[in-house]
């Protein structure tokens, strides 16, 4: 094994300055999930007047396909940098106890692909921590 020099002090500097940021962007994506669906409809159509429901125009539907697109790469993102936060945090512990074997262990599982389970896909009900057991409204 490759020899390591850890400084845990300024991992920690670094691990908190990267949770800030990461923070931030939670909030600009639950920001996002929120006013999507009420800047669609505010969007409107180009038709005329209209009885019953309102259809959806060019921007609402450009909207809609912006956001079925990138949702699922935000989740992977979201859980990836917490994965990463995780391990590095969990690897430096380790490093700090002594346990060098354990730190490589836990780097490594860091590093894994993260599971994102989304409504309708793959027979998931979309609670987010891959774990199959659903979330969603009951049946």
């Amino acid at each position: 094994m490759t020899a390591w020099d850890i400084r845990p002090a300024e991992v920690g500097g670094v691990l908190q300055r990267t949770a800030t940021a990461a923070e931030g962007l939670s909030k600009a994506g639950e920001s996002v999930q929120k006013t999507l669906p009420s800047a669609a409809t505010a969007a409107g159509t180009i038709s005329g007047m209209v009885c019953g429901p309102v259809p959806s125009g060019p921007v609402a539907a450009a909207l809609a396909e912006f956001a079925n697109k990138w949702s699922g790469d935000l989740q992977y993102i979201a859980k990836r940098t917490a994965a990463s936060l995780n391990g590095a945090s969990e690897a430096t512990r380790h490093y700090v106890e002594g346990d060098l074997e354990m730190a490589a262990t836990t780097q490594s599982d860091a590093l894994k692909e993260p599971k994102i389970d989304m409504p309708g896909q793959g027979g998931g009900e979309g609670n987010g921590k891959g774990d199959g057991k659903g979330g969603g409204a009951k049946k």
